[in-house]
């Protein structure tokens, strides 16, 4: 473990929170979808399965050429209680006033269940479909502006004006407004210095790949700095992200590992496109796949679980680094983790349905107990330290009157 995971442990226990995936359509990166994009059927199916198996809430991402997630979280909304939804949203793709309204919207219809994923997008060519020609320094500057913008709106009950770099506007003022008081939390994610002051500064939520311990925690530091730099006397919470390989024994795990990276290399070898992104062909532009690149070359394994060969596979793309064994290991992976101060942990496994199921059954209760042990634990320390320090008071006072 790195020598600074205990500086980094939470003095505040936080309830360990469990994302998955949201896809509209049964592909992955080892099989090819077996109908539209958008099966209807199929996403509330696999939204019900995280809904019934323990999951916290879902990530509806964004594509280029892939179906509007809003829409698509709207529906299952409107049909499951308790699963909360985390949306992707590209800035470039709508103005901030229309994504404000929208995004309020769908927090009534979900009775306040919306935490927003706001992307800045880390490959040119795939901004550039939607005629995003900014540079990514210009892109992270617009979407620190898109942020507040949409904060504003959600808790502004007076027109204002706008004056900004990439936005204006005048004596506007939304009709709806979230169920979520004062408003719906804000996500983003990124590696890079500039990834880490916007984050740093705006978001609620700080998602990351999952790298190796040390990595990640060098990473939270990061973060942790750049909302110091920024004047907030929080900090975001540590969202981290992989794809689990699990199965009843050792053996059995590794031998699955194996069949998937032989699946995701055969898919590419027949020219199949493996990921929305790139193909992972060309190198990418983003510094999380430069980070998961460099990390795979410098070895397959590390720590307790994490095996980097689907990462290579696929060229870096998006969560790719993943946790392999049984149920036990990857549940002890995913708490070394916590206990770097990670309370948000995404899973995605390459069988969408089965995977999100077997997760669900077999993973997330061990975790939760476990967490529930350290927080009972370090609570129980807390009050031993107070119940010493009350004591140490009553020595002096006493001391005080008989002097």
């Amino acid at each position: 473990m790195p020598a600074c995971r205990h500086h980094l442990r939470k003095a505040t226990p936080m309830p360990v929170e469990f994302l998955g995936i949201a896809a509209t359509n049964d592909g992955s990166e080892t099989t090819p979808r077996s109908g539209a994009a958008f099966d209807k059927d199929y996403t509330l199916r696999l939204a019900r399965a995280h809904e019934d198996h323990g999951w916290d809430r879902v990530l509806f991402a964004y594509g280029s050429g892939s179906p509007d997630p809003a829409p698509a979280a709207a529906y299952i909304a409107s049909r499951l209680d308790r699963l909360e939804i985390l949306l992707a949203h590209r800035p470039n793709v709508s103005y901030p006033t229309f994504a404000a309204k929208t995004f309020a919207t769908l927090d009534q219809i979900s009775e306040g269940r919306l935490t927003v994923h706001f992307i800045t997008g880390g490959n040119d060519h795939e901004q550039g479909r939607e005629g995003d020609t900014l540079t990514k320094d210009e892109r992270y500057a617009r979407t620190r502006e898109y942020i507040r913008i949409v904060k504003k709106i959600w808790t502004t009950h007076e027109p204002f004006d706008h004056e900004g770099a990439h936005y204006r506007f005048h004596d506007f003022v939304s009709d709806v407004f979230p169920v979520q008081q004062p408003r719906p939390k804000v996500s983003f994610g990124g590696s890079s210095p500039a990834a880490y002051a916007a984050g740093g500064a705006e978001a609620d939520i700080y998602c990351l790949w999952g790298e190796p311990l040390a990595q990640t925690a060098e990473q939270i530091e990061n973060v942790k700095a750049a909302a110091k730099a920024a004047g907030r006397t929080d900090v975001p919470r540590i969202q981290v992200a992989f794809r689990p390989v699990i199965a009843p024994t050792e053996e059995l795990a590794w031998e699955k590992a194996h069949r998937t990276v032989g699946a995701i290399r055969a898919r590419r070898e027949k020219g199949e496109a493996v990921t929305k992104r790139h193909n992972g062909h060309a190198q990418p532009e983003n510094t999380g796949s430069q980070r998961l690149i460099a990390i795979a070359e410098e070895g397959e394994r590390y720590d307790r679980a994490l095996w980097t060969p689907t990462a290579a596979a696929t060229g870096g793309a998006g969560n790719s680094n993943a946790l392999v064994g049984t149920p036990e290991t990857v549940a002890q992976a995913l708490l070394d983790y916590y206990d770097l101060g990670v309370d948000i942990l995404s899973a995605r496994g390459y069988d969408l349905l089965d995977d999100a199921i077997d997760f669900g059954r077999y993973v997330i209760p061990i975790v939760r107990e476990e967490v529930a042990k350290r927080d009972a634990e370090r609570e129980a320390q807390r009050e031993a330290h107070r119940d010493t320090e009350r004591a140490g008071r009553g020595t002096q006072n006493l001391a005080a009157v008989h002097g």
